[in-house]
């Protein structure tokens, strides 16, 4: 089963593979956060409070009642407690909600010290969202509390100023060289346009737009001596590798991002041995199989019986 994390995925402990995965996954959904009235129930499962019963009990629950409109509403969700609420409303959202503050990351335990907020200012909840005059109002050494310190009110404040904001960075799409969708469209020598998609010890991995990241060794990543491959590369880096060798059978793609003169020594035949080198070795002597006999002394005496 592929999941598509590199070509040597294969390589290493499957379950530890999967749980490292799952942690990943868990932590980017409970970053972002989760629009549940749209989120799916396999991506519910990944919100913190939350697991698969759960999950599927509010996906039935929305399907019975129609869009959720409010964070209070989850309460009535089956099976779904006091914990798991405290544990899992910050991380969902709900967009045109009565109250505005569902659609934000900041959590139902806050809302009173919010609209405490927006009272001493004499506004409303709204205003303090979209109106930044309003806010630079607030003095938050007022709202300091044993249950509720500066930290805690710096978030809420950057929430407020922006409600819902995606915290990932904008994605930037990568135009893949023409006419090479396939690993056997691939030849060694081609240069082509790349984004790295992992940092490892040993290289980098590189999408090239064949479904099958390519590895540049760390030996191939410049053409000067690389100790740690951070150092020259990071995730959604933009560039463009050459081809070294393409392996069909096992779908493992080597790059390089050598200059093409160093990677052309490089990839040169070294079979054939210098001149000097040839000349070095000694000259073997031929076999005769038939050999001519030795030539008789003309005034030898004895020539003439040796010669019967």
């Amino acid at each position: 089963k592929s999941i598509g994390v590199g070509q040597y995925q294969h390589d290493v402990n499957q379950q530890a593979l999967k749980e490292g995965l799952d942690d990943v996954v868990s932590s980017c959904v409970n970053r972002v956060g989760v629009e549940i009235n749209t989120a799916s129930e396999q991506l519910l499962t990944y919100v913190s409070g939350l697991g698969p019963q759960l999950a599927k009990n509010i996906i039935t629950f929305r399907n019975e009642h129609g869009p959720l409109d409010s964070r209070e509403a989850l309460r009535s969700v089956p099976r779904l407690g006091p914990k798991a609420f405290e544990q899992a409303a910050g991380f969902l959202r709900i967009r045109d909600a009565r109250n505005p503050l569902d659609a934000s990351a900041v959590h139902p335990e806050s809302y009173p010290l919010v609209q405490q907020m927006a009272n001493d200012l004499h506004c409303g909840v709204a205003d303090l969202m979209t109106k930044p005059e309003q806010r630079s109002q607030i003095e938050l050494n007022k709202y300091i509390n044993e249950k509720v310190g500066l930290p805690t009110l710096n978030d809420i404040m950057a929430e407020l100023a922006k409600p819902g904001r995606d915290p990932r960075r904008q994605f930037e799409n990568v135009e893949f060289a023409e006419g090479i969708k396939e690993i056997a469209d691939l030849q060694p020598g081609m240069r082509l346009p790349g984004i790295v998609t992992n940092v490892t010890a040993f290289g980098a991995f590189v999408d090239i737009g064949v479904h099958q990241d390519g590895l540049v060794h760390i030996s191939q990543l410049a053409d000067r001596f690389v100790k740690d491959p951070n150092e020259v590369l990071k995730v959604s880096q933009k560039v463009t590798v050459t081809v070294r060798e393409v392996d069909l059978v096992r779908r493992r793609i080597a790059l390089s991002l050598k200059t093409g003169e160093q990677s052309s020594k490089e990839t040169r035949d070294h079979s054939a041995q210098p001149k000097s080198e040839r000349s070095l070795k000694p000259k073997q002597t031929r076999k005769d199989n038939n050999p001519k006999p030795a030539p008789v002394p003309f005034n030898n005496p004895f020539a003439k019986a040796l010669r019967k």
